[in-house]
């Protein structure tokens, strides 16, 4: 990778670091100290203590939630899982590998808009100079312009006729709940799409190698045996991770 792309994925890894990092100590500095203070007010203290405590294990808990549903990362992982079942190695890479490789890739093609959120949205919310609600609505910007670019009118069209919403006469009318689910629908179609391609290579070295152990009377022989190794040659002959990783991110702009 380029360094101004290494450059930019530390970046973005540092503004995750710095949520993380700001929001505890954001939470640790509006505690106030429990000292000196009446029964009634350090009860509601620790109520408003605990209270926080849940919000921030929730939001904890629901961050897997919303790196599927809200970023590249589900298109990147499906690819990834088709081409190695089309390489005829369901276990192989192991799948932390592959979350890990993804979780990456998602990285690169998300810093732009974890970038945008940052500024517009996480250091003002910081500075004490916006609002929360302000925030919120200045930070899902970024994210529903990346999820619109990605999004098909089909889907999108679809989403709001099962939601039983009335249409809308612009893209800023449409609700997160008709958004979010067209935009995984319409993941998944780019990410079996760009699968199917994957995977017609791989078929046809199969055929080729079922027709020549056929036509040498070797019908005993199982075509995998052979196949998977040439599989994997022409693979890394022509760097296909390379390929596909390039053709992964070139798939979001």
């Amino acid at each position: 990778m380029s360094g101004p792309g290494r450059r930019l994925a530390a970046r973005a890894l540092l503004v995750l670091l710095a949520l993380v990092w700001h929001a505890g100590a954001f939470a640790a500095s509006e505690l106030p100290s429990l000292a000196g203070l009446t029964p009634s007010t350090r009860a509601s203290t620790e109520t408003a203590q605990a209270l926080r405590v849940v919000l921030g294990l929730s939001v904890l808990a629901i961050l897997p939630a919303l790196l599927v549903c809200l970023t590249s990362f589900l298109r990147i992982i499906i690819v990834l899982s088709m081409l190695r079942q089309a390489i005829g190695m369901p276990e192989t890479p192991p799948n932390p590998v592959l979350i890990g490789l993804a979780l990456f890739i998602t990285l690169f093609t998300m810093s732009p808009v974890l970038q945008a959120l940052n500024e517009q949205a996480f250091q003002p919310f910081m500075n004490g100079s916006m609002g929360m609600e302000a925030a919120y609505g200045k930070g899902i910007a970024p994210l529903r312009e990346f999820m619109v670019r990605q999004t098909r009118e089909q889907d999108l069209a679809l989403m709001i006729e099962l939601s039983k919403a009335r249409i809308p006469q612009g893209i800023e009318e449409v609700g997160n709940v008709q958004l979010i689910p067209a935009f995984m629908l319409s993941e998944l179609r780019a990410a079996f799409q760009i699968g199917l391609l994957l995977f017609l290579p791989f078929l046809l070295i199969d055929l080729i190698v079922s027709s020549v152990l056929m036509a040498l009377g070797m019908m005993m022989l199982p075509p995998t045996t052979v196949s998977l190794p040439l599989k994997v040659l022409v693979f890394v002959l022509v760097d296909g991770w390379a390929l596909v990783l390039k053709a992964l991110v070139g798939s979001f702009h």
